[in-house]
């Protein structure tokens, strides 16, 4: 999900951690090191990288391109590639019988099907086009905040996981308890009321 879309579902997080200097240098090679790799002609099922917002296809983190006055603005992406159930069975199947009929035997093992399933399965992922999805964040350097495009939880968990490797901070996602809990001055009474709520249930 874009910045510019007409309409947004937006995660807020607040950025953990200190980059003591050369912020914008710090970032820029994280972003470089962990750029989106390309698994159209591979076999491997996954990719989850940083790319640009103005071209998701095309990363481009030269010349600060990313930074807009005191926020860095960049995306996710995440290419997935995976083989319908179906369309693996039926070659597995088409496989299986022709091994049959080049060795007479009437059947083949468990460990042998199952060499066959991966060989088929790698042979069609190489065929395959992953298929993208893109979201779109905000950072906010001065004010350690960072607005994600997209509730999703597959991709916050992603950006999580990427945002801590690629610039050694933690994201910590903001809902109504850790906004109580890290932007409100509470008393240690307070702190406790808040550690012991539990959630409403509206359901009869």
């Amino acid at each position: 999900m874009g910045i510019l879309s007409a309409s947004a579902s937006i995660s807020k997080y607040r950025v953990v951690g200190e980059i003591s200097e050369k912020i914008i240098e710090v970032v820029t090679e994280g972003l470089k090191k962990n750029t989106i790799i390309d698994i159209d002609d591979g076999t491997a099922e996954v990719s989850v990288g940083w790319t640009s917002t103005q071209n998701n296809f095309k990363p481009y983190f030269e010349d600060s391109s990313f930074l807009v006055g005191q926020f860095f603005i960049f995306s996710l992406r995440v290419d997935k590639k995976k083989v319908p159930a179906k369309v693996l069975k039926k070659h597995v199947t088409l496989q299986t019988d022709k091994k049959l009929e080049e060795t007479g035997k009437e059947f083949i093992s468990k460990s042998e099907k199952q060499r066959i399933k991966e060989q088929i399965n790698e042979m069609l992922l190489m065929k395959m086009h992953a298929t993208p999805n893109t979201y779109d964040l905000i950072w906010n350097f001065e004010d350690k905040e960072l607005l994600f495009f997209t509730t999703q939880k597959a991709a916050n968990e992603e950006l999580e996981t990427l945002f801590s490797k690629s610039f050694g901070l933690t994201l910590i996602k903001m809902f109504p308890y850790t906004i109580a809990d890290l932007t409100l001055d509470l008393s240690e009474d307070d702190k406790d009321k808040l550690n012991k709520l539990i959630p409403a249930n509206f359901k009869e």
